[in-house]
This record gives structure tokens, C-alpha cells and sequence, in this order.
């Protein structure tokens, strides 16, 4: 999938995934992970809080790298991860 069009379906869904002031937990990591598995994109809303230290492009590019994932969209204090699912090999 290219990057315009998982750009245009992340417009649509919610954001699952709240950073608070804590900054990014391993909790936090393990439920992305586990939302990336079962359905590609995941939203992360990151509240004013977890900014006092970071950026909201250098949380993204945090949880992308700890996660596997790719970023897709940053705007305003929310980002899309996207990840695809391996392909399956036939016997």
C-alpha cells in the first residue's frame, strides 16, 4: 500500500492509543505492537503533558522504530503508525 493511500484511510479511524505525561511506556509499546498485528494502522494521540520534553515527530519516530512500524501522518498531537502484515507463505 503506498503512502497517499494509508494516509487517506488513517483519516477515518480513531485514535486508540493515548501517550500521557509519562512519556512512552513499554505498556504502551506492547499495545501498539499488539493493535499493528491484528488491524495495520494504529492512531496515537499524544497529550500536551508527554511534550514538555519531546516533539510529537520524535515520539512518532520513537514509537515507530520500538515498534517496527512506519509513520504516516503527523497533525497536531496525533500520528498514524502503519504496519503490514507479513504475507504468508503457501506449502
Amino acid at each position: 500500500m503506498g503512502k497517499p493511500r494509508a494516509r487517506r484511510m488513517s483519516t477515518h479511524i480513531e485514535a486508540t492509543v493515548r501517550i500521557g505525561k509519562k512519556g512512552v511506556t513499554e505498556a504502551q509499546i506492547k499495545e501498539i505492537i499488539k493493535q499493528l498485528d491484528a488491524r495495520k494502522r494504529v492512531k496515537v494521540k499524544v497529550l500536551r503533558s508527554a511534550l514538555a520534553e519531546n516533539t510529537i515527530e520524535e515520539i512518532a519516530q520513537k514509537v515507530a522504530q520500538e515498534t517496527g512500524s512506519k509513520t504516516i501522518q503527523v497533525i497536531g498531537h496525533t500520528f498514524t503508525l502503519y504496519k503490514p502484515k507479513p504475507k504468508k507463505r503457501r506449502a
